[in-house]
């Protein structure tokens, strides 16, 4: 009798707090993808099987002043002037992630003029670099980093995409590029040079290069910052065949507020080829690793399974790791996330690892061909994942686009895949409840038998399932890691096994339009705004889940209030010029709309 009171009592307080903490959360789910190969979305040049197109990207800014981010995308082993000598494009976008235009540049194209020979691999790594000569128009960097020329090229482009001017950087080995802001703060963008195959301490460890150039393109020697086992305090670690370097880095900033750089750095040989990602914690001045932590199959809170043995390829394992991008904080916690791959894992396997500030994996969520909500359809062996690059807010609605390199299987030319990530709102109902009835649409849970049918979800992956399976009711278990997705004849039923119910605002009745209305009940102005933003509800009953809130492109709550009269007005002077989401939230039901700051 004590312990059925005792239960109860702590039921009722367990509903109470869940009562006062009952609120919205942002988590960033698919909204489409757009494939960017050879004759298809625009992409219209003479790109044959076998040269590597999209071996490695990056966005390169505005190149030709449309007001519309460019892509420069390698092809290393093109065959202009001599077999895999390489090539790069600079593919001018639309809106939509769709190619308007082109140029390639080449040894015999694009104004280039230089020398490159057999087996070059003259884009293997890109990277946007900004403006370095003043002339208004972004330029980018290239390396070509095998035969005897290696070398990597600052080249300074016209707003048509051809060569303007270049300088040479002998000797510079660079398998990837990647280019990592300006953490020395001399206004100029700064790279991080990946040379897997190095073999220092032992065969093909690998090692990192941070470079700095001077104002005319030129590779500030004295300055670089060598990384591996035997220099730039890494100390051991690194095993033969490791490849750390990988063919990106992601700079993630000081997520742990301590003072130093976190640099993700991939090691995609490690651990007989399933592959690892180091977390380097570098010195704000000497760019030298004061600590480190290593992320792999079941260590620092990565728990997938890696595949191992031979490849096709003649490669070994998963390659976890092979390439990292920095997208920001997708699901609300503070922390900056993190994209990377196993791109010999099946088709190629692509992942978000949701990061903790002491830099351990709090969870991940797949995109493949089963995961992930985008309904890819990779052929196998495809390699989706073998290199990434952030894009950003493309379309101006408020979305991210995140680039992955693909089609590396026999006869393909290879492919970009620009994927579409947009906010979306989970909205906790009050108090401990759950979807009851209507259709089922995805479960790891029998309610008959009480356990788990598959594996215990984190949130985050619970919210992917419902993103998966368009569904607009959630039921999640933090204790347990239930997860339940319920289509819209649901009823909300009080739960007495501590389970919480959520409605996703990303279910296909969700609207995102730059029209002044949301729907019958609210409409909102002015759109541009420079001061205020006034909000109207056209009826005046109210309900207590009846809110407005105001979220960031990145998708940070900067504001929420509940709706208590016809008029509610947000005060945006303080806030900085650029896109943000006004989310409005009626009888259950969100509509999001894209806000100007003017």
């Amino acid at each position: 009798m004590q312990s059925t009171l005792l239960n109860l009592v702590l039921l009722t307080l367990t509903t109470f707090c869940y009562n006062l903490t009952a609120q919205t959360t942002t988590q960033w789910g698919p909204d489409g993808y757009v494939k960017i190969e050879n004759g298809s979305s625009g992409m219209m040049a003479n790109i044959e099987p076998g040269d590597r197109f999209s071996r490695d990207h990056d966005q390169a800014g505005d190149i030709n002043g449309d007001g519309i981010i460019d892509l420069v995308i390698g092809a290393r082993s093109d065959d202009d002037s001599a077999t895999d000598a390489g090539a790069v494009y600079i593919v001018f976008l639309n809106s939509d992630g769709t190619v308007q235009s082109n140029q390639k540049i080449s040894a015999l194209e694009g104004g280039f003029n230089e020398t490159l020979l057999q087996n070059n691999f003259f884009g293997y790594g890109v990277a946007g670099i900004g403006d370095y000569d003043g002339d208004g128009i972004p330029d980018i960097a290239a390396s070509a980093p095998s035969s005897s020329n290696t070398a990597l090229y600052t080249i300074f482009l016209n707003s048509d995409g051809t060569v303007k001017d270049y300088v040479k950087n002998p000797g510079v080995i660079a398998q990837g590029l990647t280019a990592i802001g300006d953490i020395n703060n001399d206004g100029r963008i700064d790279l991080v040079a990946c040379d897997p195959n190095s073999d220092v301490g032992g065969t093909n460890k690998g090692a990192i290069n941070i470079i700095f150039l001077d104002d005319s393109g030129y590779v500030l020697d004295d300055d670089t910052v060598t990384i591996n086992e035997e220099s730039g305090g890494f100390g051991l670690g690194l095993e033969n065949n490791d490849k750390f370097g990988g063919r990106e880095v992601a700079m993630l900033g000081d997520i742990d507020n301590d003072g130093t750089l976190e640099l993700a750095v991939g090691a995609f040989g490690s651990d007989g080829g399933k592959g690892a990602i180091w977390m380097l914690s570098l010195n704000s001045t000497t760019y030298n690793v004061e600590s480190k932590l290593k992320i792999t199959e079941g260590l620092n809170g990565f728990i997938d399974s890696l595949t191992n043995g031979a490849n096709p390829n003649g490669t070994e394992g998963a390659s976890f790791g092979h390439a990292l991008c920095k997208v920001g904080d997708l699901n609300g916690d503070g922390v900056p996330d993190l994209m990377t791959g196993a791109n010999q894992q099946e088709e190629g396997w692509g992942y978000i690892l949701y990061l903790n500030p002491d830099k351990t994996v709090k969870t991940f969520t797949r995109m493949n061909n089963t995961d992930g909500g985008f309904g890819f359809e990779f052929p196998e062996e495809d390699r989706f994942s073998r290199s990434i690059s952030f894009l950003g807010d493309l379309r101006g609605d408020g979305t991210i686009a995140v680039n992955y390199g693909a089609g590396a299987g026999a006869g393909s030319a290879g492919a970009l895949y620009m994927l579409f990530f947009k906010p979306c709102e989970f909205q906790q109902e009050a108090g401990l409840n759950h979807w009851s009835g209507g259709n089922t649409l995805f479960s790891n849970w029998s309610h008959q038998d009480q356990m788990l049918t598959s594996d215990s979800l984190t949130f985050e992956q619970c919210t992917f399932k419902a993103f998966e399976t368009n569904a607009p009711y959630m039921t999640y278990n933090f204790n347990d890691g239930r997860c339940i997705c319920k289509d819209a004849t649901a009823t909300l039923t009080v739960s007495t096994e501590l389970s919480t119910a959520f409605t996703n605002g990303c279910h296909s009745s969700t609207t995102s339009s730059n029209d002044i209305n949301f729907d019958t009940q609210v409409k909102i102005y002015p759109n541009p705004t420079t001061s205020e933003i006034i909000i109207e509800k056209t009826q005046v009953s109210f309900l207590e889940g009846d809110q407005i809130s105001l979220y960031s492109v990145i998708g940070k709550q900067l504001f929420t209030t509940q709706i208590h009269s016809e008029k509610t007005i947000i005060d945006v002077s303080h806030y900085p010029s650029g896109i943000y989401h006004v989310v409005s939230t009626l009888q259950g039901q969100s509509s999001t709309i894209k806000i100007v700051k003017e």
